[in-house]
């Protein structure tokens, strides 16, 4: 009698957008799956590494989710038990706001063990694809990263706190609470504080725009900026300007 093949899961983190931007082990891991449940935020030629397995759109966009996340975590599971080699593929890395810590959990109550690849995470990778310092010697000493809003549907609180810091404050899913979110930094920043934002960050479709807490929300009206966008708020906005208009130059001599 056949003995059933031992299935297995492995998450992986597919980059911030631009299909090269996945690592070496996250391609390998692709290549052996025989399922891949993929989110919206993945690029799907990354699936080209994969020929012989089944794929799966499991995304979920703000008012239209493919699937909710308790079928994805009995997907995840029900495949493994089958015998079959999983991969969940994620936008960004596994671990800034994925939901991975979900399926894991719940993989581990089945008595699965999940294997975790990381990837670059958006707000780092198009940090440096739009050469924003993020930080710099004895300027920009600190990094807060933080959700637009909560499982409520409210701005986050640590939002509040972030405002109040000097650090370089990276806000993820903040386009639907934009302007709330610009005046509570409004309260603890002055009027022409940098703005930036970044939509499908890394991608040939990808837009960006500055402006300042006062003249963001209008800015991001006319231009159409929507989601998927990383909002980045503070000087390394400017500075990133100015090292663009740098590199122009320099190119340009």
């Amino acid at each position: 009698m056949h003995k059933k093949t031992k299935g297995s899961l492995t998450i992986v983190g597919a980059g911030p957008g631009d299909a090269e931007l996945i690592t070496l082990k996250g391609v390998n891991a692709i290549k052996q799956a025989e399922v891949i449940l993929y989110d919206a935020l993945v690029n799907t030629e990354i699936l080209a590494h994969n020929t012989q397995g089944e794929h799966f759109f499991v995304g979920k966009r703000k008012g239209a989710h493919s699937f909710k996340q308790n079928e994805i975590n009995k997907m995840l599971v029900n495949f493994v038990k089958d015998g079959k080699q999983v991969v969940r593929l994620k936008g960004g890395d596994v671990s800034v706001f994925a939901r991975a810590a979900e399926e894991i959990d719940y993989a581990n109550r089945h008595g699965i063990s999940a294997n975790l690849i990381p990837g670059i995470s958006s707000f780092t990778g198009i940090a440096a694809a739009h050469r924003i310092p993020l930080t710099k010697r004895c300027l920009y000493e600190s990094i807060w990263v933080t959700t637009g809003y909560t499982c409520d549907g409210k701005p986050s609180e640590d939002i509040r706190h972030a405002a109040k810091s000097s650090a370089t404050v990276v806000i993820l899913m903040g386009m639907t609470h934009l302007k709330e979110i610009m005046n509570i930094f409004s309260k603890h920043k002055p009027a022409n504080y940098p703005v930036g934002i970044v939509q499908n960050g890394t991608l040939e479709n990808e837009k960006w725009v500055t402006g300042t807490l006062e003249t963001i929300t209008d800015i991001v009206k006319k231009e159409g900026i929507s989601n998927p966008a990383t909002v980045f708020v503070g000087p390394a906005v400017t500075d990133k300007t100015a090292l663009w208009k740098h590199q122009q130059a320099f190119e340009l001599a």
